[in-house]
């Protein structure tokens, strides 16, 4: 007779039917030729390391266009004589430039193949000029469907901003397209009507008027820079700065906001300085100080774009003035604030290759919303809400995608991730080496691209554990495991069912209120108990669920 079953503060479990046997199949979906332009490294990519961009463009916000050119620096590290430069539908290229030559192309959907003239030696450093224009994709529903948005704020004036994670940079401007390789450093010069200000990535170098009431706001970037993390906000701004001391020293912070939003935000963007100092404590000194810290607010939420972090989340705490967690905690600081600035480390500083492993960001940074809790509210505080963000996991699909064509996993890599990072620092069991980890991670692969593997070993190492069947498990399969249990006498006898194979995660249980840990796989296994009467209760903390078949 079945006594109990418990999910461990989980809202779905998935039956353990041959249907949900294993990693799911995903040979079901299916990908055209330009998903495969767009997220692989094809031969025309591959030749060239891009070193710089200056992107140099008007907006014009009376008939919603954008023009002008990118100048594109690179290195050849194979010798090659065809170029991929991606811009999306309804933009157009009008012509490139390389050494005085106007250079041949043809256009495939979102991809211009160019050609090149000039030998293209291995070791040289080369550049050529993009001129193109058009009315760019206006968003649907940013920053999930992305593009350029058009809105006027309530005097009237224009208030413009870009987002396009996934959806990708060329939506709005020609470049290399693809997560892994970025370019090490960015001008962005862009135009616009005099009473407008552009606030890019970067520093402000200067603004120049020009004759025809127009002004360039020229920003630079002196970090790597992933394309999606480039970004315009243009509006009737005002700003107000002012110092953090930080690890690396003072770190310059600017905030920009609508002209009617700066009471509100002086008030509101105090939780800067507390989310500094918070993730510095357990992600490292802040990876762009070169490039100072800025909040922006736009059209939209908000979106992790690098040093000028955007914001729109209405001048309130929590996510739109709700609590995500259910907990309460959520109410103690403001969402946007906390989560996109949390991409600086975990996006920005370590950014994935390819979008099939998205998790790296996301499952890290929706992770830092309890650690932020957990420095200013203590340990149970931050538990409390990590699991209570547990009541919005679908287990719908894997939470790694499709590779090579531009494919995101499943939702789940935010508030599943989260929980099994949680999973893994309870595995460890020692809070001050956890956050060793942390800080390890960010400055092991310090402003570099990395892939899913990279991060599964490095933690492996720094565990002390082979993580292989731990990570399949919560990354690639979307069963809950399943403690399976029975008492018999004075033995306990467990194992882990409704798993991948080889899953073998230790996990904390409570035998009549003590604390004792296991080490279950998916063979029986058994331990002598003295308890008459013996209970069992999974420490929750652990996202599993708990299955007594004692008969």
């Amino acid at each position: 007779m079945k006594k109990n079953f418990v999910i461990i503060c989980a809202a779905v479990f998935i039956s353990n039917s041959s249907a949900a046997q294993g990693l799911l199949n995903k040979s079901e979906v299916v990908f055209t030729k330009q998903d495969s332009l767009r997220g692989s490294i094809t031969k025309e990519r591959e030749w060239w390391d891009v070193k710089h961009y200056h992107l140099d463009i008007k907006v014009n916000p009376k008939d919603s266009t954008i023009t002008g050119s990118n100048t594109i620096k690179y290195q050849v590290v194979q010798e090659y004589d065809r170029m991929q430069i991606d811009l999306q539908n309804p933009l157009e290229i009008y012509k490139v430039i390389q050494d005085g030559v106007e250079l041949e192309y043809n256009r495939e959907g979102n991809v211009f193949f160019i050609e090149l003239v000039a030998l293209q030696k291995l070791g040289a450093v080369k550049e050529l000029t993009v001129f193109y224009g058009g009315k760019p994709k206006v968003a649907v529903n940013p920053p999930w469907d992305g593009g350029i948005t058009w809105k006027k704020d309530s005097n009237g004036n224009p208030f413009i901003a870009s987002s396009c994670q996934g959806l990708g940079a060329s939506v709005w401007w020609p470049n290399k397209d693809h997560m892994y390789d970025e370019v090490e450093s960015m001008l962005i010069s862009v135009n616009v009507p005099g009473n407008l200000t552009n606030v890019s990535n970067g520093r402000l170098l200067s603004v120049k008027k020009l004759r025809d009431g127009t002004k360039t706001f020229n920003w630079y970037v002196s970090n790597p820079i992933n394309n999606y993390g480039v970004n315009i906000n243009i509006g009737d701004y005002v700003s107000f700065s002012e110092k953090y001391k930080g690890e690396k020293g003072d770190l310059d912070c600017n905030y920009y906001v609508l002209r009617d939003n700066l009471a509100k935000a002086k008030e509101q963007f105090k939780d800067i300085p507390r989310m500094l100092k918070a993730f510095e404590h357990w992600f490292g000194p802040y990876p762009f100080y070169e490039d100072s810290y800025k909040l922006v607010e736009a059209t939209y939420l908000g979106m992790e774009h690098q040093s000028s972090v955007t914001y729109g989340n209405g001048f309130k705490n929590g996510y739109r003035g709700r609590d995500l967690s259910g907990t309460g905690w959520g109410l103690k600081f403001d969402f946007i604030i906390i989560h996109e600035s949390g991409h600086e480390w975990f996006a920005n500083n370590i950014t994935y290759k390819d979008i099939a492993d998205m998790w790296i960001h996301e499952s890290f940074t929706n992770y830092s919303e309890s650690l932020f809790v957990e420095y200013y509210y203590g340990k149970e505080a931050g538990f409390e809400y990590v699991r209570g963000i547990r009541k919005n996991i679908q287990n719908d699909k894997p939470i790694i995608g499709h590779y090579d064509v531009n494919n995101e996993g499943s939702s789940d890599m935010y508030y599943k991730g989260a929980n099994m990072l949680h999973n893994l620092r309870q595995i460890l069991n020692n809070d001050e080496k956890w956050r060793t980890i942390l800080r390890g991670l960010n400055s092991t692969f310090y402003h570099q691209t990395v892939n899913t593997k990279q991060i599964e070993d490095y933690l492996s190492v720094a565990v002390g554990m082979d993580l292989e069947p731990f990570f399949n498990q919560y990354l690639r399969d979307t069963r809950i495991p399943t403690l399976e249990y029975f008492f018999k006498d004075s033995t306990l006898g467990f194992r882990w069912t409704n798993c991948v194979n080889g899953f073998n995660m230790p996990v904390k249980i409570f035998l009549n209120g003590e604390e004792k840990w296991l080490k279950p796989n998916t063979d029986w296994a058994s331990d002598t108990i003295t308890a008459e009467k013996p209970q069992l209760k999974i420490d929750p903390n652990f996202y599993v669920a708990e299955f007594d078949i004692t008969e």
